[in-house]
């Protein structure tokens, strides 16, 4: 593999803007009586019959251990006394739409990654500012006063940086990371704080010895590379803060898919369905979050001789409902050949991305 050089530009100033449990925040905005109370962003697991899945959930619920895309039924399990809201996705996109107007007031350089988050550069910004610091204090300004609604924001000259920085002071912080105090911010973060590295890579970076920044510093690029191919070149760079992507204001998304990679081989086809069902509720919750319909659901299954095999299924509508995908998933599986040999991954992904918000086909 090919080694490039190290070529880090700080020329840009990134903001990225995170709201701050958006969705049990708006639903607390709109009725106070819910202030202070640990707001869950789902059915009622008691009246669905366990079914569903957490799309947010206000601070003090976080307090019990609950977070997005874990059932409802584990969370009432957490927290009894939590109040269960089904969610207004109409009401969350308008605000949301309310939201990236604010932001084209100080830039057109805006990349959605959500309904609730977007990266914007304005390092040329329409009140031409110099300071990347007052424009986030503005649109956080300008958030509260006109939505009551509280974000948080990161301000750095990278993106990678930017997104660190906003969930570093939560809620309604503002954090700055200069280039000069990037390196030091680096090496103190824990590693499964970086933005993109998952459960599977902390565990084997971890079993590298690798629990900060500082120690994944102490790597080689071939090291990284041996063990994590293609994402150990970018982990050696953001070891160094850095990453050049743009943000790019016309980011279209073909795609949203989930993915696992299995230390025990899975032989049981009741454990197997149930891997696929998880990466179904993941999917769906990013569907949602994304405000996207998805046509055709496509599973990946690799084997443990590393043959892997992909099919694929169209629907009839376009969905992001959780148990349209999942019973799919499970009926696409079905049709695959039995092989003898356990199953070492198991990936579920939606195509033929539409936009559009159905309340209907949610998984809530």
């Amino acid at each position: 593999m090919l080694i490039f050089p190290l070529v880090n530009d700080t020329s840009r100033k990134i903001i990225h803007i995170d709201m701050d449990a958006f969705f049990a925040a708006v639903e607390v905005r709109d009725n106070p009586d819910l202030k202070g109370k640990p707001v869950v962003i789902a059915k009622d697991p008691r009246e669905t019959g366990g079914r569903g899945v957490v799309a947010t959930c206000s601070y003090e619920a976080r307090a019990f251990g609950i977070h997005s895309a874990m059932s409802s039924k584990e969370a009432y399990e957490r927290c009894p006394q939590a109040i269960f809201i089904s969610g207004n996705h109409a009401k969350y996109r308008e605000i949301g739409n309310q939201i990236r107007d604010i932001f084209k007031r100080y830039t057109d350089l805006v990349e959605p990654m959500s309904i609730d988050e977007a990266y914007l550069d304005v390092t040329a910004n329409k009140l031409n500012l110099k300071s990347a610091v007052k424009v986030a204090k503005l649109i956080q300004h300008d958030i509260w006063n006109e939505l009551h609604l509280t974000c948080s924001a990161g301000v750095s000259y990278n993106k990678f940086l930017a997104k660190l920085a906003s969930d570093f002071q939560k809620p309604a912080g503002l954090t700055l990371i200069l280039p000069e105090d990037a390196q030091a911010f680096l090496e103190t973060l824990p590693i499964e704080k970086f933005h993109g590295v998952g459960k599977k890579t902390v565990a084997k970076l971890h079993d590298l010895n690798v629990k900060t920044g500082k120690d994944l510093l102490a790597l080689s690029e071939m090291t990284l590379i041996d063990h994590f191919g293609r994402f150990g070149y970018d982990l050696y760079r953001k070891a160094r803060g850095i990453s050049n992507a743009t943000v790019k204001p016309n980011r279209i998304r073909k795609s949203i898919g989930s993915e696992r990679t299995y230390g025990k081989l899975l032989y049981n086809e009741e454990d197997i369905k149930a891997e696929l069902s998880k990466n179904a509720q993941r999917v769906a919750e990013t569907l949602i979050k994304n405000e996207k319909l998805g046509k055709t659901v496509v599973i990946k299954v690799r084997y443990a001789d590393f043959t892997t095999l992909t099919k694929r299924h169209t629907l009839a509508e376009a969905s992001q409902s959780f148990e349209v995908i999942e019973q799919e998933a499970h009926r696409i599986y079905d049709e695959l050949e039995n092989q003898p040999s356990g199953v070492r991954l198991l990936g579920v992904t939606v195509t033929g991305l539409l936009d559009g918000m159905s309340v209907e086909a949610s998984l809530f």
